[in-house]
């Protein structure tokens, strides 16, 4: 087993961090500048990982941008503002996001509690709990915890899909030399009728 640094954030933490991902988005895409995260809160200074998820609250609530690690190297404030910027440009899904979209997203975030690698995925996946990360050779992936339950995945249809974001076989992550990581973190998002913030994982 291979852990972050151990961090939980309180409620009053999560919804400061999906806050400081919102103001890194719209500083980035109104000014083109990087937010400094200021005076953080104790938890920020941990070093883990974290995600940053932005989706269209128009339609179909379509994916705009997503980007971070579960390796954390940087402290948590900074690595919330680098991954906010990365999922804002044009290398997280394709366009970058532009400022008249600003008021019609959702954001949120996905601090890592731990990560473990695993040879028996399957057995130990748990939907809603873990996010999972392939690798093979140049090939990477990874995808939120939140999305298998949203979509109505079972775990074998959680790594078939991430297999394929990372351009594999779909069957890819039953072979030996596919490294798959499963990372467990807490999940906060802006509330979808512009209310406050929820934490969707415990």
């Amino acid at each position: 087993m291979s852990e972050a640094q151990s961090v939980r954030l309180s409620y009053e933490d999560g919804a400061r961090a999906v806050e400081l991902a919102r103001e890194s988005v719209e500083s980035y895409v109104l000014q083109g500048q990087r937010e400094q995260p200021g005076s953080m809160r104790d938890a920020f200074y941990a070093r883990t990982g974290a995600f940053v998820r932005v989706t269209s609250t128009r339609g179909r609530g379509r994916l705009r941008g997503c980007a971070g690690a579960y390796r954390g190297k940087d402290q948590l404030g900074h690595a919330i503002v680098d991954a906010a910027i990365k999922a804002s440009s044009g290398d997280s899904c394709g366009s970058e996001i532009e400022p008249p979209e600003l008021p019609n997203l959702n954001i949120s975030i996905c601090v890592v509690c731990n990560h473990i690698l695993t040879n028996d995925p399957l057995s130990d996946l748990e939907l809603g709990t873990h996010g999972v990360a392939i690798d093979a050779g140049n090939q990477h992936a990874w995808m939120y915890p939140t999305i298998p339950v949203e979509n109505g995945w079972t775990e074998e249809q959680f790594l078939t899909h991430a297999c394929r974001k990372a351009g594999l076989s779909p069957l890819a992550w039953q072979d030996d030399d596919t490294m798959i990581t499963l990372f467990e973190g807490q999940v906060f998002r802006e509330r979808p009728d512009g209310g406050s913030v929820e934490e969707l994982t415990n």
